[in-house]
């Protein structure tokens, strides 16, 4: 296999997701956006968000279908049109005259269209590029990942300054096309391996099975003990076990992700400190893909884990003692933490369950972010409203899903074993 060309393609997927990453910049669209329509209250203004990441999961799915038929350039090709479909319309739309109106088209245009066509890029990438990484499976996943965790991060100075240029409006137009650049140009770079192995990881490998390239750009298949189709999958309580182990890490960082800069100045800090929980979100991504290679799927997400046990007992600390240093501590474990859950689902999904249908069986997976999408800041509201501002009963909450978590990481291991998965 041609080391450098693999790592050519890591680097591409890198950017193609560092750009799609910005649907999960709603929170730079939402303050200009209220500006322009004053009547939206916050329910209408999280709403266009809630549906993207339903149908993210949706093209997702769509996308593993879709890889399984055509070349992953068609497939980034076809995501690219909506993506772009969806921006460029906004800008066509919208109109301050129209809220009603304009609030139905943000949710179609950027909960559907954009989620959709984000969703399927996101599938594709990820199931074109990590088979070439036969045994680092959880580094390159991380590494794809990181630039998708911190696309907002690092696109927010620049979309702020569109912004203030030329409108929200005219902004959407330029970030379409910028997008839709991106991703043509990455799908005329990256491509499937022409034969697909399964990632020897640590566990793999105490069970005998072994990674083998084969040279050239193909990789010759390891040995499996079976590779599970969708519906095989589905019937698998490993399946169910690590898909709510997953709603709980994700549910359980979105307590406290969406109150980051509020939690911070509620302790007396900048409430800038909020940022650092993106930051560790994306360092966490490829540390938890490392753990994975290295340590085994078991331990590495009973680290991932801890680390949000941890996080919570920090939190729980500063808000009995009033000390912000705890602060400085339990937010960016908490960042660590919810980071590891989409690189771990990513690298694990085809350790459990093999690699030819890994498209499929990873997008079944990704639809976890959904109820944790909505129970995490459901939650979060209510318990700030009954504890009237004050973050001990978050806290606690959060500390009870890591607690859930583990118990299901220790099930997991036992029901993964029993089934000969593992």
């Amino acid at each position: 296999m041609n080391t450098g060309k693999k790592w050519g393609y890591l680097v591409a997927g890198a950017v193609m997701l560092l750009f799609i990453g910005l649907i999960y910049g709603w929170s730079i669209f939402r303050g200009p956006l209220n500006e322009v329509f004053t009547s939206w209250d916050k329910t209408q203004l999280s709403l266009p968000f809630t549906i993207s990441i339903i149908f993210f999961c949706v093209g997702g799915f769509v996308g593993g279908k879709l890889t399984q038929r055509f070349t992953s350039r068609v497939v980034v090709l076809f995501s690219a049109v909506f993506v772009f479909a969806g921006f460029f319309l906004l800008s066509v739309v919208l109109t301050e005259c129209n809220p009603a109106g304009s609030l139905l088209a943000l949710v179609v245009l950027y909960g559907v269209l954009v989620g959709f066509g984000v969703g399927i890029s996101y599938n594709a990438i990820l199931s074109s590029v990590t088979p070439w990484f036969p045994g680092q499976t959880g580094l390159a996943s991380g590494i794809l990942l990181l630039g998708f965790g911190v696309g907002a991060l690092v696109f927010a100075g620049f979309v702020t300054m569109l912004v203030a240029r030329v409108g929200i409006f005219s902004t959407f137009a330029v970030l379409g096309v910028a997008v839709a650049v991106v991703l043509v140009a990455g799908s005329f770079i990256i491509k499937k391996p022409a034969a697909v192995a399964v990632p020897a990881t640590a566990q793999e490998k105490g069970d005998g099975t072994e990674a083998a390239d084969s040279g050239g750009d193909e990789i010759e298949p390891t040995l499996v003990k079976k590779d599970y189709a969708l519906g095989e999958t589905l019937r698998t309580s490993t399946f169910w076990l690590f898909f709510v182990w997953n709603i709980a890490i994700c549910a359980g960082g979105l307590l406290v992700i969406g109150s980051a800069a509020q939690i911070a100045e509620a302790f007396g800090a900048l409430g800038a400190l909020g940022l650092i929980v993106s930051v560790f979100n994306g360092i966490g991504r490829p540390v938890n893909g490392a753990f994975y290679d290295r340590l085994g799927r078991m331990r590495a997400m009973m680290i991932c884990t801890g680390v949000m046990i941890l996080a919570g007992v920090m939190l729980l600390l500063a808000a009995l003692t009033g000390n912000a240093v705890f602060v400085f501590i339990g937010l960016p474990l908490v960042g660590i933490s919810y980071g590891g859950s989409p690189a771990l689902l990513s690298a694990s999904m085809a350790g459990f369950f093999g690699r030819k249908y890994f498209s499929v069986n990873f997008a079944a997976g990704t639809f976890c972010l959904t109820p944790a999408a909505i129970i995490g800041p459901i939650i979060a509201a209510k318990l700030q409203e009954s504890s009237g501002g004050a973050y001990n009963t978050t806290f606690i909450m959060l500390l009870a899903l890591a607690v859930v978590a583990l118990l299901l990481n220790l099930v997991l291991t036992a029901s993964a074993r029993k089934a000969r998965l593992e």
